[in-house]
């Protein structure tokens, strides 16, 4: 659906926490002057509740298409495929380390599954349809793979105790498959980007691109894509971190490898299931980044409530463990992906204060598109106002308050900002 006027859209596909938080924030724009604070009180209750697995209302996540609460009261779904699913949902909540995450389960099977077959099936029997068919697949997964690796390499696992073993491994069987290298997720998202914060010395910063210009993001696409297996070891040996930075190098270099091996015993496979995912997940990262820190404020542009925004949308939320709370992933980076909504509804006082940017009906990858495109009227419509001030603005004064945010920092201005010594 389109966003029309600034008007909110309550798309079909929310999940329930997302409508909650939602309507919250539809609530509180309406009378601003006097937020219902026993209402944003009852919200809270019921996110907590959902995650709370001594509570009724306890609603862990189990598949990412559907709700739990839909299958259940579905006349449609017959009754031992129900009974089924309990005893799996039984057997699930033991696995994971919180409760809640029973759909990393269901996901890290679909994986073994769909992937690896597939990709030993083109390797021993190759067609170019059964490799753009697999290619899809992989498209698919990827983005929910890669969040789920973003909990996994934060929580340094996803998975009970007892399932270590599994835990630790099953990123070198599936990493090459969805397009990343071994470990570099972790060593450049929590040991770099965690730390630098999209600052200056941050590797996938934005801050000296014009966030709305074509070639700056092609420059910025493109570097990553050509010098980040260098620049990121570089990081650390300058910082004095020589075992990470020879893991980093190691690792990835590793990774090259095992493509290259891969390679010489069938291209055309190799091609399909490592090179193209490789290309494609780098690209999308990058792409996914610039939409998450495209909105710098230039007053305070080391804040994380100025430098990052949260989005409540269908494809980062539902599909995507709760990507689209950025912020409140930047303020606590170990903040379970479920605890998102209740802690942004918790933090909203601090968020408007702030002036932190809040968009819905639209996604990371649709935030650069628009942007590349110019066409700010359509953000300034997916804004979900916060805050007197924001809910005062016209789209006019939003439209030009977005472009301020996304304008290129000067080297003086990087230097004053951020407190850097002077050259």
């Amino acid at each position: 659906m389109d966003t029309k006027d600034g008007e909110i859209v309550f798309d079909a596909g929310l999940t329930r926490p997302d409508r909650l938080v939602l309507e919250q924030l539809v609530r509180d724009a309406s009378s601003p002057a006097a937020t219902d604070v026993s209402s944003t009180k009852t919200t809270l209750e019921t996110l907590r509740a959902l995650n709370n697995p001594k509570d009724a209302q306890f609603d862990p996540t189990v598949f990412t298409t559907w709700d739990l609460d839909d299958i259940r009261s579905s006349t449609r779904v017959p009754g031992f495929f129900l009974r089924l699913l309990e005893e799996y949902i039984s057997w699930a909540r033991g696995v994971v380390r919180v409760e809640t995450d029973v759909v990393m389960v269901t996901h890290l099977l679909l994986y073994f599954c769909t992937s690896i077959p597939s990709a030993i099936i083109l390797f021993t029997r190759f067609s170019y349809l059964h490799a753009v068919v697999h290619l899809a697949m992989q498209g698919y997964y990827m983005g929910p793979y890669t969040l789920l690796k973003h909990q996994h390499i934060h929580m340094r696992g996803v998975l009970a105790k007892r399932f270590s073993l599994v835990d630790n491994l099953f990123p070198y069987a599936m990493d090459l498959l969805m397009g990343h290298t071994w470990n570099s997720y972790y060593y450049h998202h929590v040991k770099h980007h965690h730390v630098e914060g999209n600052g200056p010395f941050d590797l996938s910063s934005t801050i000296r691109y014009q966030r709305d210009s074509v070639a700056d993001f092609a420059m910025y696409v493109g570097r990553f894509l050509a010098f980040v297996w260098l620049d990121l070891p570089r990081y650390f040996f300058s910082k004095n971190q020589y075992a990470l930075g020879l893991k980093t190098f190691g690792w990835e270099v590793s990774s090259y490898m095992a493509i290259y091996l891969a390679f010489q015993i069938n291209a055309r496979a190799a091609t399909f299931v490592f090179l193209l995912p490789l290309c494609c997940m780098r690209v999308a990262l990058m792409v996914g980044n610039w939409g998450q820190h495209a909105f710098v404020d230039e007053d305070e542009p080391d804040s994380d409530f100025r430098s990052s925004i949260t989005l409540i949308d269908v494809a980062s939320n539902r599909f995507c463990y709760n990507d689209g709370y950025h912020t409140s992933h930047h303020l606590n980076p170990l903040r379970h992906w479920r605890d998102h909504p209740s802690a942004f509804l918790q933090g909203k006082p601090e968020y408007a204060k702030q002036d932190a940017l809040v968009f819905h009906n639209i996604d990371y990858i649709f935030i650069t598109i628009y942007l590349l495109k110019k066409n700010y009227e359509h953000l300034a419509r997916c804004m979900v106002p916060i805050g007197e001030k924001q809910i005062a603005m016209t789209m006019d004064e939003r439209v030009a308050m977005l472009k301020r945010h996304t304008r290129k920092f000067t080297e003086d201005e990087i230097r004053k900002k951020f407190k850097l010594p002077s050259k």
